[in-house]
């Protein structure tokens, strides 16, 4: 109702952008409607019309720790919102506002009531003479003492303005009770419904305000709280749709709503985050321990928490993500497109929870029994900060725990660890302008100016000279020498995007040239090429002429129709579910990253390569056609996770084998990518795999050194290539037959050198001890004259000690009679290690050492006896 109403005033209805900003650093998710429209605002960028409207996915995590406690915090919700880049303004804003809600959704006028800022006179005229509401029924909000006010929006420095807000009053069963209840009380009974926000000054962030020549209009309105109004609900989670979440949650867990205060807590937080994770994911945002991925992975896991809080056993987020999949996918097809997916990573990420608060209770209980052991009652904000920070554990969660054995937790000392790590943090983060978009030279160029790629068909064009830049400012000429950016009304040079690497080529005008060494997109469509001057002058308005590198341009077109093969193949081979999650396309390979979740096997690569290796071979036509969105996705075209889409889309087909939407360059057919070789698959992230490999010519080139090698290698054994394997086998063979032979003599020489030393067995207590030294044998050779020995001693005990190298080795082993009698030749080894500077020690049976001293080797020898007599019964 809302965007056909909007429609109807000449709005353009744009769909919801993705909850990722697009070059925006200053925001994590989009977290307003108007903030992906951000570059309209400011002027970087000309909307595609004056006026609009959307339905925005947002996500704020602000107030998280509120979310479950009260009926109306939220982390997701959807904003609807109409937007003017300086056309109207606010008689049309304000008077629209009010149409809609009293004529389209049929809200009684005299339950509406609009506040305004104190001083904005402008909108109070409006909305008394204009729209004839009663001047008592309008509520004024001032400044604070800290020149704070609601109805006066600004952000720092920039475009600022006041608000008009609407508020329905829901009636006194919703009230406070207090007789003077009047619009800004606390309680639930006056709801805000509509913010109509009027930009018309540019702020210093000091207090001084100048008119805008272009005002704007940005209107926010959550869209669950006005189905809150429309359906006479209590609160948002008993809206029709977050109702049945709501339900779904009470059947798996066997709970019911407001029986118990504590199980609804937990009941509003998993409907609300299994929401927000749902349409997280399905926007291609993965769980991680930085940025966007950490607050999925932390909403994931509080509501898998709260599950156990509710005495749900098992994994449960997957099958409620099913439930808002239902009530949400009319209005968001791509959640059903990639619902397989959306369960995947959620199964995956409850998975490991389960494991990481298994770890936390173990840990925490460990730090409890510290307490009790110091007769403390007071946990360290820094082991509460460990707990939560190192091992994902919640901070409530531990406070909960704690407080059910009598202690609590240093807040105080947790907060300045959160604090130091936000510090740290947002010095980390780039500083960046208003808006959020780092400011370059290319900021300053006239937004009228766009660029226009004509290089699909054609690798020479002929364009003027729009634009020049250095690398600090706007020029009229770049000379020889000069590095800079030169913008064109055509070209032919496709701009790094999509994964694709940038075109490189020359530009000409007459005998001047200009090195293209990169290509890049620039805001407002435009294409900036990237370089340097090396013969001559350049200046604005010449005619050049722009060459590409065609051999550059052939070797990447190649890699890049091979990944539109290879992840058909994926999908073939390993399921569905592979989805691309980047790539890069050069020259000399491909990679291409996608959804996994287990590293691939030998036999699966090979299946992929030979799939694609035999569409190569087809020789399948690579056809394009340019179509709407709708038709594009009709022909069951794939797109790209995340990927921001026009009207018009170009789609690449290979036959009936591989159709996806792509702005890239390709071959004309299959059969020029030659041959196709996989080099590599690796794991670069949870759930997301890694390919890499060749085509063309570079597969050649991978198989030449190869065969270099292998020559290499024959050439080494004196043979050929072909008896390459044979010979290696007969070499191990008779380096296995030395080694024995080695070994054999080796433990010869030992005893040899050792000589006959039956004379030095001595008696301890019963027990027969030989303890004596070698020169010049390793641990092996020490270890085979230690079994040696023993066996010819019937029973008892041998320490043996050689020095090799300037270094003591030291073995004692003991039969089992001796073992019955006490004797322990571990302990042994301990006791007299220390004798050769070294430690060790092992088994009753057996162990070794190591030490640096040779000189000892005597007082250990001696010491033996001694070590024995205090072990034996």
């Amino acid at each position: 109702m809302y965007l056909e109403f909007f429609e109807s005033k000449e709005h353009l209805a744009m769909k919801s952008f993705s909850l990722v900003p697009h070059n925006d650093n200053s925001l994590l998710l989009i977290n307003a409607g108007m903030a992906p429209l951000k570059p309209y605002f400011t002027g970087q960028e000309i909307p595609p019309k004056k006026r609009v409207t959307t339905c925005q996915k947002c996500i704020r995590t602000g107030d998280i720790e509120n979310v479950g406690k009260t009926a109306r915090h939220l982390t997701f919700f959807e904003m609807l919102g109409n937007f003017s880049f300086g056309d109207y303004f606010k008689h049309e804003a304000i008077a629209w506002s009010w149409e809609f809600l009293t004529e389209v959704v049929g809200m009684e006028p005299e339950r509406l009531y609009p506040s305004i800022y104190g001083e904005d006179e402008e909108a109070f005229e409006i909305w008394t003479k204009e729209i004839g509401v009663p001047a008592e029924k309008i509520t004024r909000f001032y400044r604070d003492e800290n020149g704070e006010c609601d109805n006066f929006w600004e952000h720092g420095a920039g475009p600022c303005g006041p608000c008009s807000e609407i508020y329905y009053d829901r009636g006194e069963k919703y009230g406070c009770g207090d007789p003077g209840c009047k619009v800004g009380c606390e309680c639930d009974r006056f709801m805000e419904v509509w913010n109509n926000v009027f930009t018309q000054f540019n702020g210093d962030g000091h207090g001084n305000y100048e008119e805008l020549a272009n005002k704007n209009i940005d209107t926010g309105m959550g869209l669950e709280r006005l189905a809150v109004v429309v359906q006479d609900v209590d609160s948002v989670f008993d809206v029709d749709t977050m109702k049945a979440i709501r339900d779904k949650v009470c059947a798996i867990s066997g709970k019911k709503y407001q029986v118990d205060a504590m199980d609804d807590v937990s009941i509003r937080l998993i409907t609300d985050h299994i929401r927000s994770t749902t349409f997280m994911i399905s926007d291609g945002i993965m769980p991680s321990n930085e940025g966007r991925g950490y607050v999925l992975r932390r909403l994931i896991r509080r509501a898998a928490r709260h599950g156990r809080l509710l005495g749900i056993n098992g994994k449960f987020l997957a099958d409620l993500s099913a439930t808002v999949i239902a009530e949400s996918k009319d209005g968001y097809p791509e959640l059903e497109e990639k619902k397989e997916f959306i369960f995947k990573v959620l199964s995956q990420e409850e998975e490991k929870f389960d494991k990481t608060i298994d770890q936390g209770l173990t840990i925490l209980s460990e730090m409890q029994e510290e307490l009790k052991k110091n007769g403390a009652k007071v946990l360290s904000g820094e082991n509460a900060f460990k707990l939560y920070d190192t091992y994902g554990f919640p901070m409530d969660l531990t406070q909960e725990i704690l407080e059910e054995q009598g202690f609590t937790i240093d807040e105080e000392g947790f907060k300045k660890c959160m604090e130091e790590q936000r510090n740290k943090a947002r010095s980390a983060r780039k500083e960046t302008n208003y808006m959020g978009a780092d400011a370059t030279v290319y900021d300053e160029i006239d937004t009228a100016i766009t660029s226009e790629f004509v290089g699909y068909d054609r690798l020479t064009h002929t364009s003027k000279i729009s634009v020049l830049t250095t690398e600090t400012e706007l020029t009229e000429a770049l000379s020889d020498g000069d590095k800079g950016t030169i913008i064109v009304d055509e070209t032919p040079f496709y701009a790094t995007m999509g994964g694709q690497n940038a075109d490189t080529g020359v530009i000409r005008v007459g005998e001047n040239e200009f090195k293209v060494e990169d290509t890049i997109h620039l805001r407002g469509g435009r294409i900036g090429h990237v370089g340097t001057v090396t013969k001559g002058m350049f200046k604005v308005g010449d005619t050049v002429e722009l060459s590409v590198d065609a051999e550059k341009r052939a070797l990447i077109g190649r890699n890049h129709s091979a990944t539109h093969l290879l992840q058909k193949a994926l999908r073939e081979v390993l399921g569905s579910h592979v989805e691309q999650h980047g790539s890069d396309v050069n020259t000399d390979r491909l990679r291409f990253d996608f959804s996994h979740f287990a590293a691939m096997t030998a036999e699966e690569i090979a299946k992929v390569e030979n799939i694609v290796n035999a569409k190569i071979a087809e020789s399948i036509p690579v056809v394009t056609e340019v179509m709407s969105l709708d038709e594009a996705k009709k022909t069951g075209a794939m797109a790209l996770f995340g990927e921001k889409y026009g009207e018009k889309v170009r789609v690449v087909k290979m036959g009936d084998f591989s159709v996806e939407l792509c702005g890239g360059t390709h071959v004309a057919n299959t059969g020029s990518i030659g041959a196709f070789k996989i080099i590599s698959e690796s794991g670069v992230a949870a759930g997301v795999r890694r390919i890499e490999a060749l085509t063309s010519k570079a597969v050649f080139e991978y198989y030449d050194r190869l065969e270099e090698t292998i020559n290499e290698a024959a050439k080494i054994v004196k043979t050929n290539p072909a008896g390459l394997v044979e010979k290696l086998e007969h070499l191990m063979a008779d380096m296995k037959a030395l080694q024995s032979e080695n070994e054999s003599l080796k433990s010869k020489v030992a005893k040899d050198a050792l000589g006959d030393v039956m004379n030095q067995v001595t008696e301890v207590n019963g027990v027969k001890l030989l303890a004596a030294s070698v020169s010049g044998v390793d641990m092996n050779g020490l270890r085979d004259l230690g079994d040696q020995l023993k066996e010819k001693l019937g029973e008892g005990v041998v320490l043996l000690a050689s020095d090799l190298d300037g270094k003591v080795n030291l073995v004692a082993m003991a039969t089992e009679e001796a073992m019955n009698k006490g004797a322990h030749a571990g302990n042994l080894i301990k006791a007299v290690a220390g004798k050769v500077g070294g430690g060790g020690g092992g088994r009753p049976n057996m162990a070794q050492a190591g030490g640096k001293n040779p000189a000892g080797i005597p007082d250990a020898i001696a010491e033996a006896k001694t070590a024995l007599e205090g072990q034996i019964k």
